[in-house]
């Protein structure tokens, strides 16, 4: 009976969330109506709903998701400060006259953005905007054009630092430590958000490269779907190095400093995070006056040699003894760290003052508040089906499939693939996740290549029809002529080379291991 109502439960939950009903409310409430059920027909206890509150208060003071927030503010502070609208004008002047140039274009800008926001909504409405009308202009086959920008606007899911790697990351972790604990090994090594960046990355890297080999496929197979642009004038010449170095200088110094931090061991993923959210706002508050610039250069340099300062030093307070060269070092970083108050002042008074700083925080806020509810409504609805007994007999139907891991690890890469046609990352991340992981880690998938393939699977529920939210977003900002049948047939062979790559990382796991092991070692 229990595994039966565990069964009508997980079903109820994805007709209401089809249905349109509001995620967390509905995870939340449908694991509320089945644990009443459940109570009356004597197979669920409700004093487990006790152990409710205290996960919550776990999970809402778990450092590690303190990152979210400030990710979430890093990328809309970028998005305010137009660096995906020069990085676009100096691209297309890079690359426009050759066949395809715009694409090509297109999908480094949004590689780039992804590695210093990891937003796909401001991502792709940027470059929506900002793109699509010159693509179409000069002659780009709608469907092409509308595909491109949706798939180089998810990239900032696969490519670290993603808000999908810190959440998965903080999951799998939970899974991991589960299963080993069920070992009696009460001691393991986690598996950190750190891990899944350096994991993640070589990946995220090869899925673009696939990306620009179709798009020069087509300009050269198709030249009519992608042409190139007409010779130009002066005022429109190709950029200059130092042009070019000024677009691309901005989100490379921050995915430098935010990936680089986190790989390098001088910060915390949620460190990291704050370094970016910090240079997104000096970069923003530069941009509100282009000539005052001394306080942010200021602050900018303070913020690098503080970073060397942690990497070399001890900088630890409150100690009895420290060596001269420590003490030098923290006398050091008072003084940097002034610099660099006195300059993020300044950025942020800008901010305030052009009221760029409001709405960064309103959106900040309602999407941090959007993936906390989730969170707390997917743990209601884990701790209700774990009650009935679900995950030990997802346990069993898995283990019992002919073919061991291999079919299991198709199946589930299946599933979430097709839930990501119907689902966000976010649910999916919080509710099946958690469900599946542990069997699979039982059985001797490795966590942390197992967390990058789920990575590149979820990303697909971006550019799923009906309701991946990248088709969503474009929509909202093509212009009439592009249909959203055009979106839907041009993200199609995007996800084909999404698939392709996780059959490449199936094949070869160590594009996923191999550079983790080299940071942190075996």
């Amino acid at each position: 009976m229990s595994e039966l109502l565990a069964v009508l439960l997980f079903g109820a939950t994805l007709a209401a969330l089809l249905a349109g009903f509001p995620v967390a409310f509905t995870l939340a409430g449908s694991a509320l109506i089945f644990a009443l059920l459940g109570h009356v027909a004597g197979v669920f206890e409700l004093s487990l709903l006790g152990t409710f509150a205290p996960q919550i208060f776990g999970r809402m003071t778990n450092g590690l998701l303190v990152a979210v927030p400030l990710f979430v503010f890093m990328g809309v502070m970028l998005e305010r400060s137009r660096v995906a609208e020069e990085l676009l004008e100096t691209m297309g002047r890079a690359f426009g006259t050759l066949r395809g140039g715009l694409g090509i274009s297109v999908i480094l800008v949004g590689a780039l953005l992804a590695a210093s926001t990891g937003i796909v909504g401001a991502t792709v409405v940027t470059m929506g905007l900002l793109s699509l009308p010159t693509m179409l202009k000069h002659g780009y086959d709608p469907k092409l054009a509308a595909g491109t920008i949706c798939a180089a606007g998810t990239l900032g899911q696969i490519i670290p630092p993603s808000i999908v790697l810190v959440l998965l990351g903080e999951v799998m972790s939970s899974s991991y430590q589960q299963v080993q604990f069920a070992k009696g090994n009460f001691a393991p090594d986690s598996i950190s958000v750190g891990d899944l960046f350096a994991g993640a990355l070589l990946p995220g890297l090869v899925l673009v490269a696939l990306y620009l080999i179709y798009q020069i496929g087509v300009a050269r197979l198709r030249p009519l779907a992608a042409p190139a642009l007409p010779a130009r004038g002066h005022d429109d010449a190709a950029p200059g190095v130092r042009q070019l170095v000024s677009g691309l200088a901005p989100p490379v110094i921050l995915f430098v400093a935010v990936l680089g931090s986190i790989l390098a061991g001088i910060a915390t993923p949620t460190e990291a995070a704050a370094i970016g959210a910090v240079g997104a706002t000096l970069l923003a508050g530069e941009r509100m006056d282009g000539q005052r610039k001394l306080p942010i250069h200021a602050a900018a340099v303070s913020m690098v040699v503080l970073l060397a300062l942690t990497a070399s030093l001890d900088l630890r307070l409150g100690r009895t003894a420290a060596p001269m060269a420590d003490r030098a070092g923290i006398y050091t970083a008072f003084a940097f760290s002034a610099v660099l108050a006195w300059g993020l002042g300044v950025a942020l008074v800008r901010l305030f003052r052009a009221g760029v700083l409001r709405e960064v925080m309103g959106a900040t806020t309602r999407v941090t508040s959007m993936v906390f509810v989730i969170l707390i409504g997917a743990a209601l609805f884990s701790l209700v089906f774990r009650g009935f007994g679900g995950d030990d007999m997802v346990h069993r139907v898995l283990t019992s499939l002919p073919g061991g891991a291999v079919t299991t690890m198709v199946l589930v890469m299946a599933v979430m693939f097709v839930l990501g046609f119907f689902l966000d990352f976010i649910e999916i991340t919080y509710v099946v996740v958690p469900i599946v992981a542990p069997t699979l880690m039982v059985m001797g998938i490795d966590p942390l290549w197992l967390g990058v393939m789920i990575a590149v699977n979820l990303q697909t529920s971006f550019l799923t029809p009906p309701f991946g939210f990248a088709l969503f977003y474009l929509r909202g900002v093509a212009p009439p002529e592009v249909t959203t049948m055009d979106i839907y047939r041009g993200v199609a062979p995007f996800v084909v080379i999404q698939i392709l790559v996780l059959a490449i990382l199936a094949l070869f796991p160590a594009l996923v291991l191999w550079l983790p092991r080299v940071i942190y070692g075996p």
